[in-house]
């Protein structure tokens, strides 16, 4: 036998042997009784070990169902609650621009202050925020009922409301100045990020609203609110129930019935979905964060930030696909 032939048969028990085990080794080791393979030069042995890892990389590559996907957002996070690890990332610790998703901070806060039954007037003040939601200033709310429509709607006004009011639970509150008790609940909001471990969030107002051309009202990781939603998750499941629902009617408590759709326009056709909440800014693009069941009680959370628009939506349901495949095995269709 030729010392090629030798090289390739050394090649392939080594690249079979990784790949199977040591029992085939030993199988084409007796195949040529009579051609010991001698040792090979110190090339030989590095064509050998690039020859294995290409063999692991190309095992690793198309066996992972997320290798191939299409995604828009520049930071990703795909967290398995269940088994507690990470399945998929993308610039994970990258501080982004957060939008609305901010408002699930606030809703946490704010739920670890105020009792449902709470009751939150509109102001003025509330209503000069970026957007028209169709709250009025007077309109009366219970926490609990103007939280789900903050949620669902994404009402930087409702917002602005329930900020005012548990910042006026805080010491030293003011009993005049509102700014003052939303700048203080905005403090609470930071520390509980800190609490939380979330060392690449911080919060400049309740919303997430851009404050300028260059400054977001809001920065974060894509890991930082997977964290986020694991704790909602955990802690505070009813915040998710309202993002749930494609559309939903909520009373004041003065008698007006508000028709709410949610933000996430996708949110009916994800089956086994938990809760979300989307964000969009100019500075942030498109964001998106979900908790989902794949298959029964497996919770996985979904981090897209700094995608578009319409990418958010298009960048969850490929990773969707791609963690059921991930977890169960099985391939989806679309």
């Amino acid at each position: 036998m030729t010392t090629a032939q030798k090289l390739q048969i050394f090649l392939l028990v080594l690249i079979l042997g990784f790949l199977t085990g040591p029992r085939v080794m030993l199988a084409l080791s007796r195949l040529t009784p009579n051609d010991k393979i001698t040792s090979p030069d110190i090339a030989q042995v590095d064509t050998a070990s690039e020859a294995i890892n290409v063999a692991s990389a190309t095992s690793t590559a198309t066996t992972s169902p997320y290798v191939k996907l299409d995604l828009v957002g520049k930071g990703i996070y795909v967290w398995d609650i269940s088994a507690g690890k990470k399945l998929y990332s993308k610039n994970e610790h990258n501080q982004m621009p957060l939008a609305s998703v901010t408002k699930m901070m606030m809703a946490v806060v704010a739920k670890e202050l105020l009792p449902d039954n709470t009751k939150i007037a509109i102001r003025p003040i509330d209503i000069l925020t970026e957007g028209n939601d169709g709250l009025f200033v007077g309109e009366t709310w219970s926490f609990d009922k103007l939280l789900n429509f903050t949620l669902i709607a994404s009402s930087n006004d409702g917002a602005s409301a329930i900020a005012g009011v548990a910042g006026a639970t805080l010491p030293h509150a003011s009993s005049t100045d509102p700014l003052t008790n939303k700048r203080l609940f905005i403090e609470k909001m930071n520390e509980k990020a800190q609490s939380l471990g979330l060392g690449n969030t911080h919060f400049r107002n309740e919303s997430g609203l851009d404050m300028a051309s260059l400054t977001s009202g809001a920065y974060g990781s894509a890991r930082d609110m997977a964290m986020l939603f694991e704790y909602v998750f955990r802690k505070h499941p009813e915040l998710f129930a309202p993002t749930t629902y494609a559309h939903l009617d909520l009373t004041s408590e003065n008698d007006i019935v508000h028709h709410v759709t949610n933000t996430n326009q996708d949110v009916s056709r994800i089956t086994g979905i938990i809760g979300s909440k989307t964000g969009y800014t100019d500075l942030a693009g498109g964001n998106l964060v979900i908790v989902v069941d794949i298959g029964i009680d497996h919770p996985v959370v979904i981090a897209v930030l700094g995608s578009t628009v319409d990418g958010r939506f298009t960048d969850v349901e490929q990773l969707i696909d791609a963690t059921v495949t991930e977890i169960t095995g099985k391939t989806i269709t679309r």
